[in-house]
């Protein structure tokens, strides 16, 4: 799936800083809390976390809660999605207009405009380019993720992670949000899912 020069070009800024480059080393196949980073980096917590913040808004890490403690990890899919558009980059599409007219699926969606602008804000071509990190736009993703399942229908692990992965790359991360805020409800031994 092809991206716009506007988002290669929201990419490009979040990976023009030194930090957040060395960052991205860092949290290659190492799962890290900011503490450990700012002492690595020789920066402050507040300082880490900021970078964190702008490399989650692109999906590019991943962030796991444990008790009071957050670790960060590289998303590897998600790099390597971007690392393939940016091989392809003679190939960006430069019509506007037709994108424009790509989120005519968006109108009609039973959601409310702050959800249809989250939507407008984050898609292209019906697809998530990268997950809010604000719980408020996370939400509006989540509820039209939701309205991809059928309610009173069971589905397995497999078939709710194909019908995520067909909005963004990161279905595991995206099938546990669904989760904990309360859409999807599974059995314990994770093998049965179904809408709330």
């Amino acid at each position: 799936m092809s991206i716009s020069p506007e988002q290669l070009v929201a990419f490009f800024k979040i990976l023009g800083d030194e930090n957040r480059l060395k960052l991205i080393g860092l949290l290659n196949n190492h799962e890290r809390n900011v503490g450990d980073l700012a002492a690595l980096l020789e920066l402050t917590e507040p300082t880490v976390s900021h970078h964190l913040s702008k490399l989650r808004e692109m999906g590019l890490v991943n962030l796991r809660q444990a008790g009071n403690q957050r670790f960060y990890q590289l998303n590897e899919p998600a790099l390597t999605h971007w690392k393939q558009q940016v091989m392809e980059i003679e190939n960006l599409p430069t019509d506007t207009e037709h994108a424009k007219a790509g989120d005519a699926w968006i109108d009609a969606l039973d959601l409310d405009n702050h959800d249809r602008k989250v939507l407008r804000d984050y898609t292209s071509n019906g697809r998530l380019n990268h997950i809010p990190v604000k719980h408020k736009k996370l939400l509006a993703v989540l509820r039209w993720l939701a309205t991809e399942f059928e309610p009173d229908v069971l589905y397995s692990e497999r078939e709710v992670n194909q019908i995520i992965e067909q909005y963004h790359e990161d279905y595991a991360r995206l099938r546990r949000e669904l989760i904990e805020i309360g859409f999807l409800r599974r059995e314990r031994d994770g093998k049965t899912y179904w809408k709330v």
